[in-house]
């Protein structure tokens, strides 16, 4: 492409770059719409989206409120994902590469960290769903009585085995490489989709048709116990489900880098995220509306509703289906891009395959199963707590690309220590300060949310922004960096 200069020669030497931040050349940029379409229909297809709609039918959403919110969050965040993607496949650099234009050659792996540790949490939760559905696979095959947990950790010792065993598997994984993990992509999404289709064929059954799963009233509707409170509810619920693919809008990047041209990402994209966020959130809604009618509470995790069957054949098998199609996710969501963004912590050093274990380690520190323990933190604590962060670098990236560089990157600078975006020793501070100003009005918020401070020792309207952090931390990062990058072009 004319746009994307052939600078491989010039940068080959420099230490911030390796094969794997290198920009991408023209022939090997072979993605096209269905390309696209496919990676976003087998990444929503994944147990943790199930899980997200579900957990608004927990928390008082009928169906259809719950599927909307979905559907109206990923058309939201497809919005930052095409802007974003353009870049990478404009220039064919990835996400780390593409922060060095506004936060400087060094200052690039503050959002490279901060990206890359979100997603070590979400590899922490995939890894932790599919050691959750092997530890249920043994204690049905051996017949094992239920245990509770008594240690400080809140799991069983069965519980945390099955966890590291699943994490290795995923270790095995990275080790393999790159088409272990395409082989899995392949395999992935059908197992899933099937698995789906079936939960919902035994939620029409057990329930008794659709009509009564469907017929199932909402909490906020009038007469009901959370009557009036709908948009109290509505919009953090629309910030989680933004902040969902938040990091994905970050680093599109990372997969834009290949598609043949900028139509092919966006109709791509366009075609494969919201509609298959919103059908396969269907899935998770309705059966978990059918466990309210057939067990009297909503079971919003897909692994304690499979826990229900009887037939231990069933059992296994649609847990090992769950465990495989969750593997297949796992590293194509929360790895390949977090490998990336470690090996920019130091490119000479950190391989994408040592960036990988990195992930592996930082996501079992992270003790997810905590981070999903109950609707209210999945979505409140965790969704929104890191959109909050995430959204003020989109405002930034998308700030610095489209409104002041209107577009175009200076290629060969983004790896050169003294070139144009070497800024002051290799940092922006105007990039860090709006990105820390962005973030600065949900802090308070937070702070009440996991009870660090006291309710009442914060003003209620701060409290309240918290709800929509990632819309106000990208609104304020947006206009505060381009005031900023204009008052002071060089720093």
């Amino acid at each position: 492409m004319a746009d994307a200069p052939d600078v491989a020669v010039e940068i080959a030497q420099s230490h911030l770059c390796n094969a794997d931040l290198a920009p991408v050349p023209e022939a090997r940029r072979t993605w096209r719409v269905g390309s696209f379409a496919a990676l976003w229909i087998s990444m929503s297809a994944c147990i943790t989206t199930y899980m997200l709609a579900s957990s608004l039918i927990g928390g008082g959403m009928n169906w259809w409120q719950a599927v909307l919110t979905v559907f109206l969050g990923n058309l939201i965040v497809l919005v930052p994902m095409v802007l974003n993607a353009h870049a990478g496949t404009r220039y064919g650099i990835p996400f780390p590469v593409y922060c060095r234009a506004s936060f400087g050659t060094r200052g690039a792996n503050v959002p490279a960290v901060l990206r890359a540790l979100v997603a070590c949490g979400w590899f922490g939760i995939q890894t932790w769903i599919g050691g959750e559905a092997i530890y249920k696979i043994c204690t049905t095959i051996f017949s094992l009585p239920a245990v509770t947990a008594t240690n400080w950790l809140g799991i069983t010792g069965g519980q945390f085995l099955c966890f590291l065993f699943f994490w290795g598997v995923n270790m095995w994984v990275i080790y393999r490489g790159i088409e272990t993990i395409r082989w899995l992509l392949n395999i992935k999404a059908p197992l899933l989709i099937v698995l789906g289709l079936a939960l919902l064929g035994w939620a029409y059954h057990k329930a008794g048709g659709f009509g009564p799963i469907l017929s199932q009233p909402s909490q906020f509707d009038a007469g009901q116990p959370q009557a009036g409170k709908f948009w109290v509810y509505f919009f953090p619920a629309l910030t989680g489900m933004v902040g969902y693919w938040a990091t994905l809008s970050l680093n599109i990047p990372d997969f834009s880098r290949y598609a043949r041209s900028q139509r092919d990402q966006v109709l791509g994209q366009t075609l494969g995220l919201p509609l298959s966020m919103a059908l396969y959130a269907f899935i998770g809604v309705a059966v978990t509306s059918a466990t309210t009618i057939i067990y009297g509470k909503a079971i919003w995790d897909p692994v304690g509703v499979l826990t229900k069957f009887s037939n231990p054949v069933v059992l296994v098998v649609a847990m090992l289906a769950l465990c495989i199609a969750t593997l297949a996710t796992n590293i194509a969501a929360n790895v390949v891009s977090p490998a990336n963004d470690f090996s920019h912590l130091a490119p000479k050093k950190i391989s994408f395959r040592l960036g990988g274990f990195i992930t592996g380690v930082v996501g079992i520190l992270m003790m997810p199963w905590k981070l999903v323990a109950d609707p209210t933190g999945y979505i409140f604590t965790w969704l929104i707590a890191y959109s909050a962060l995430l959204g003020p670098i989109g405002g930034i990236l998308i700030a610095d690309y489209f409104v002041y560089r209107k577009r175009r990157l200076n290629v060969l600078a983004l790896y050169k220590e003294d070139g144009e975006y070497h800024f002051t020793n290799g940092i922006s501070w105007v990039a860090l300060s709006s990105l820390v100003l962005g973030a600065l009005p949900s802090l308070p918020g937070f702070l009440v949310n996991i009870h660090a401070v006291k309710a009442a020792s914060v003003p209620a309207f701060l409290t309240q922004l918290y709800s929509y952090a990632w819309f106000i931390g990208f609104a304020v990062a947006f206009v505060v960096y381009l005031a900023l990058r204009r008052l002071a072009p060089k720093f």
